[in-house]
């Protein structure tokens, strides 16, 4: 099928070398009310869910919560960002027909989105990995953690992330791949291909976003897993862990909605440069449907997954069973403790002393009070 309406010559800028616009086919997916009404619908998302992050990052005390607030804030911008960037171009695009080759003869503008979609692209996922990293050493390796400045900390690591997407999304301009314009003439993206350093960079691509979804499954398990043995185990030590167990459910939901919405696109790019088969323009753009979704979907994991908002929806959930299962666990240790002296004592034939009655005595009231 002849897609383009001008055949690409041999100094045609090198985005335009492999789709050549303007386009004669424009398939239905790519319409212009899908474009519209995903760029308003999750812009309106993410301002929401900024909005009610900043009230909840002022009302915390606690230092781990702050910093999962403040991995939330990134996430949030970075999608805000996205869908701004990459939505005007394409509404743009939709509503003025405007021509790429007149705009944008070298091929500047075309490099600049294409890096905006694979930066903006591969984020969610490395910030989703981060906040599971995070969240394993918070719950597992609690004593591990820097206590003098974990917001500085925490804000490195968000910059640390975002320095290593603006690394990938820039190796097109270096020879590693190359960023080509896409139909149906709206967009840009890097060249998937299996040929040269455009396989190269679309499997590594492909593996880093899989490779993120994968260890934030691992880590978020793990944490899960330790949280239940915490929350029901018998340390004397424990304390009400409602928002330990509010932040694990936000950041499971975060990984399951990347999972679903990125995956498909992560397999297909793989798929198709790793057989050598043509690329199918109508998956690709499915795909990329499916992963914009994620920008959308995002921030309503916050603004509807608090415990403000699900006690108010199901006024019967109690979220403080979580302390109570740690106070239930202390005592249940303390009172075996107790059992354990009063029977030794009596095998050993000697009277309780002073210190063992009192003890008795104060299991006894506790126990009345609860």
């Amino acid at each position: 099928m002849n897609t383009s309406a001008l055949l690409p010559s041999n100094d045609t800028p090198l985005c335009y070398r492999i789709n050549n616009p303007p386009f004669k086919y424009v398939p239905t997916i790519a319409s212009a009310y899908f474009s519209s009404i995903f760029s308003v619908l999750g812009i309106t998302s993410n301002l929401i869910a900024f909005v009610v992050l900043i009230k909840s990052f002022q009302r915390t005390h606690s230092s781990s919560r702050s910093s999962f607030l403040i991995f939330l804030g990134g996430l949030v911008i970075t999608d805000f960002m996205g869908l701004v960037v990459t939505g005007s171009i394409v509404v743009s695009f939709h509503v003025t027909h405007f021509n790429w080759r007149n705009l944008d003869p070298h091929c500047h503008f075309c490099n600049f989105m294409g890096m905006s979609m694979v930066f903006y692209g591969l984020c969610p996922l490395l910030l989703g990995a981060a906040m599971a990293l995070e969240r394993f050493i918070g719950i597992t390796r609690p004593f591990a953690r820097t206590t003098t400045l974990p917001r500085r900390r925490t804000v490195f690591m968000l910059l640390l992330v975002w320095f290593f997407a603006g690394c990938i999304a820039l190796l097109p301009l270096t020879g590693v791949g190359s960023y080509h314009m896409q139909m149906p003439g709206s967009w840009c993206f890097f060249n998937i291909s299996s040929e040269g350093n455009d396989l190269t960079f679309s499997v590594l691509f492909s593996m880093v976003g899989l490779t993120c979804i994968a260890v934030s499954f691992v880590l978020n398990t793990v944490t899960v897993v330790t949280l239940i043995k915490v929350c029901c185990g018998q340390d004397k030590m424990q304390r009400p862990r409602d928002q330990e167990v509010e932040m694990m459910v936000q950041l499971i939901l975060i990984m399951a909605i990347a999972s679903i919405c990125w995956c498909p696109m992560l397999v297909f790019i793989a798929q198709t440069v790793l057989s050598g088969r043509p690329l199918q323009v109508i998956y690709l753009l499915l795909w990329l449907r499916f992963a914009s979704w994620n920008q959308i979907l995002d921030p309503w994991v916050y603004i509807l997954f608090r415990r403000a908002v699900l006690q108010r929806v199901h006024p019967r959930m109690d979220w403080s069973r979580w302390s109570q299962w740690s106070q239930w666990s202390t005592l249940n240790q303390s009172f075996r403790n107790t059992v354990h002296r009063l029977t030794h004592s009596s095998s050993l034939g000697r009277p309780l002393s002073s210190d063992e009655t009192g003890q008795n005595e104060q299991l006894n009231e506790t126990l009345n009070t609860l």
